[in-house]
């Protein structure tokens, strides 16, 4: 039985901390050729998540929040937000599933969060995901600004 303990999470959680793009996976799966891979994906406020699908791969995926507070956007095809909710304990929106076509990032909205990831295998990098091309790079001066943006349509603080 894997388990996902307070234990395992903090420890991701401080991993990311530590990580230069502030945040960490832990693969439950013992392969990327297994059919469902599940991760602990550990973010901090400040991480930034490029805008991406998955028609390439064609796969589904679904997040949980397991602590924290994460803001999962969703976007047409030119940027512009569709639809947004807030995974969190408080909100009582414990997750979402992410169709293949669509366009979405993550912001976390409280240090520590982690949510629990499960995506269709098998895993292909090359394959994985498609970058939105109106989505700064990461690493980028512009990435940083374009999660501000993100909330300030939103509405959120963090």
């Amino acid at each position: 039985m894997l388990k996902i303990t307070s234990q395992l999470v903090s420890e991701v959680s401080s991993q990311a901390k530590a990580n230069t793009r502030r945040r960490q996976h832990y693969n439950f799966h013992k392969t990327y050729g297994e059919p469902i891979q599940r991760l602990l994906n550990a973010c901090e406020p400040d991480s930034y998540f490029r805008p991406h699908n998955h028609t390439d791969s064609q796969i589904l995926e679904i997040l949980l929040i397991v602590r924290g507070e994460i803001v999962v956007v969703i976007f047409d095809d030119f940027g512009n937000i569709r639809d947004y909710a807030i995974l969190s304990h408080k909100t009582l929106n414990y997750g979402v599933e992410i169709l293949p076509n669509e366009w979405h990032s993550m912001i976390a909205l409280e240090p520590g969060s982690v949510m629990f990831e499960i995506k269709e295998g098998p895993f292909d990098e090359s394959r994985a995901k498609v970058f939105a091309p109106w989505a700064p790079v990461e690493n980028s001066p512009e990435a940083e600004e374009f999660n501000a943006l993100i909330l300030r349509k939103l509405k959120i603080k963090i």
